[in-house]
């Protein structure tokens, strides 16, 4: 469907559940398609989705350092 931009401000409501129904809305200007409305992708983000893989376990960032690393770190070495 493409409507101009003085019908998709008069009826945006109707075009976005047009667009999440998957029906494709390009709004014009004048005769000339200028922007497409299509909706945002949903997901989501699970911790620990990984936990039951097998790749073993990352840093502990919060631990203290070892001297010697950190003796590396601080460029003493």
């Amino acid at each position: 469907m493409q409507v101009t931009i003085h019908a998709a401000k008069t009826n945006l409501s109707k075009l976005i559940d047009a667009a999440l129904s998957g029906e494709e809305v390009v709004i014009a200007k004048g005769q000339k398609p200028v922007v497409k409305i299509v909706p945002v992708t949903q997901t989501t983000f699970t911790i620990g989705l990984l936990k039951d893989k097998g790749i073993g376990k990352g840093p502990d960032f919060l631990e203290p350092m070892q001297e010697d690393d950190l003796a590396l770190w601080e460029g003493a070495k």
